[in-house]
């Protein structure tokens, strides 16, 4: 039995893990002069945030170790073969997906990333994986990035963007969603709009929060 992509990248991921690890001081640092109710503000605002952001250009922005196993399991075990990611950052979540598709077969993943130096550092990590023959990266704002030449039909979707834009980046790609397609939003408690929607029933989804702060959708109709 041939062993998942995923445990031969258990040395890049444990060392990028590391150094996300690491950079906490300094992301915490980047928004010290900030309260805790600007910072919320920021994260549900539809324009502030890209100044949040702007601070944050340096901080690898990680998934956790325990969401990057779910988001491989999710995509194996669905045999996803055409993933959409909205927020690359380092390519740590990217790793895990791509990972997931290599072990289904090939595929396709697009992700959007409006940062380009991290652009940049997400595509030396997957290409130090194995994995960036897979991956399409598109530099920018992913409102414009994401709305044309999407894979169809979606399998799965991980939201991990600006949080604010979950809506907006839910309606680019709900119409390439096949039945039954899992969508993964990080962070989900920023984005009240997005939770009332996918939790509605009649909406076409089936929701729950899941894990730490992650909240699970599967597209029903």
């Amino acid at each position: 039995m041939t062993a998942p992509t995923i445990t031969s990248l258990a040395p890049l991921l444990n060392r990028l893990f590391d150094e996300a690890d690491a950079a906490s001081g300094a992301t915490q640092a980047a928004v010290a002069d900030l309260s805790d109710v600007e910072r919320a503000q920021m994260m549900r605002s539809k324009t502030d945030y890209r100044d949040l952001y702007g601070r944050l250009k340096d901080a690898p922005l990680a998934v956790s170790r325990e969401t990057g196993v779910l988001l491989y399991m999710l995509a194996r075990g669905s045999r996803a073969r055409t993933i959409v990611e909205f927020g690359t950052s380092f390519g740590i979540s990217t790793l895990h997906l791509a990972a997931a598709l290599r072990d289904n077969g090939g595929g396709r993943l697009v992700t959007s990333e409006f940062e380009p130096s991290k652009a940049a550092r997400a595509r030396e990590n997957l290409s130090a994986g194995g994995l960036i023959d897979l991956v399409d990266i598109r530099e920018g704002d992913a409102l414009k990035t994401l709305s044309a030449d999407l894979p169809d039909p979606i399998d799965l979707v991980l939201l991990d963007g600006a949080k604010a834009l979950y809506p907006e980046i839910l309606d680019l790609v709900e119409g390439h969603l096949r039945p039954g397609a899992i969508v993964v939003a990080d962070n989900a408690d920023f984005s009240p709009d997005y939770l009332a929607r996918v939790r509605t029933l009649g909406n076409g989804y089936m929701s729950t929060a899941f894990a730490e702060d992650v909240e699970l959708s599967v597209r029903i109709d």
